[in-house]
């Protein structure tokens, strides 16, 4: 059985004022998820994110990482420093980062081999355009998604994927359950071309997308859907109401 996992990516939201108020809030009311539960909020609200989380049943991740420990690379965060201040998770290759920062899938695969090696959990992104989708071609992009940002990995069972159609991210828009559970059932075909039926099966892919209290039971319902990756609700009370599905 693939434990599900709820993670939500709070993106540019919250100063670290407003960080521990909603921790404060959700904290409790997520206690008794049986979901495994990530908060992932801004840069500057992730140390006192963990601090707030420690003996808690909520892990914390960071929305970026490089894959240099160090050097000049202005702006930048390296995946040792959110080991140092205790992260265990990463998001890696969100359609944001691709769209607006260029990140290519070889920067997610290094990124993804690096997050690995320090021993931090990658939740890496793919996902479709709304005109790939409609030309038929939201298969192939998946798939050449995955094989180039995941080649080369020692155990990808510890890799967490994250299937977002990139047309309902903060849309509205949901893709329907069927949908959501076909395209995670194309990383997972291709996940175990790659490395094996075995590992396939022990990798677990999350849907992101417009994913709220309403819709999430169905999605979680599915074949080959072990979880979310939720935006907007999940700097919302509401959050609670997903990882309890």
């Amino acid at each position: 059985m693939r434990k599900p996992i709820i993670a939500g990516n709070w993106k540019m939201n919250k100063d670290i004022n407003e960080t521990e108020t909603l921790i404060n809030t959700l904290l409790p009311l997520v206690a008794d998820a049986t979901a495994e539960v990530v908060f992932c909020p801004t840069y500057l609200g992730l140390q006192k994110a963990v601090e707030m989380t420690k003996n808690s049943n909520v892990g914390i991740g960071a929305q970026n990482m490089h894959f240099e420990k160090n050097g000049a690379f202005t702006g930048e965060i390296s995946g040792e420093m959110l080991v140092a201040i205790g992260v265990k998770y990463v998001i890696i290759g969100h359609s944001e980062r691709r769209q607006y920062f260029n990140e290519t899938d070889e920067a997610v695969n290094k990124k993804t081999i690096k997050a690995l090696s320090l021993g931090l959990i990658p939740i890496v992104c793919c996902g479709e355009t709304l005109e790939e989708r409609e030309t038929g071609q939201a298969e192939a992009k998946v798939v050449a998604q995955m094989e180039a940002g995941l080649k080369n990995i020692d155990d990808v069972s510890k890799v967490v994927v994250a299937y977002e159609p990139i047309w309902a991210i903060g849309t509205g828009k949901t893709a329907s359950k069927d949908q959501a559970d076909e395209a995670c059932g194309w990383v997972r075909t291709i996940i175990g071309k790659m490395y094996g039926e075995d590992a396939a099966n022990n990798v677990r892919i999350q849907y992101g997308g417009s994913v709220n209290p309403g819709n999430v039971k169905e999605l979680m319902a599915m074949k080959n859907i072990d979880g979310a990756l939720v935006g907007g609700v999940s700097i919302k009370a509401s959050f609670s109401e997903i990882v309890k599905f």
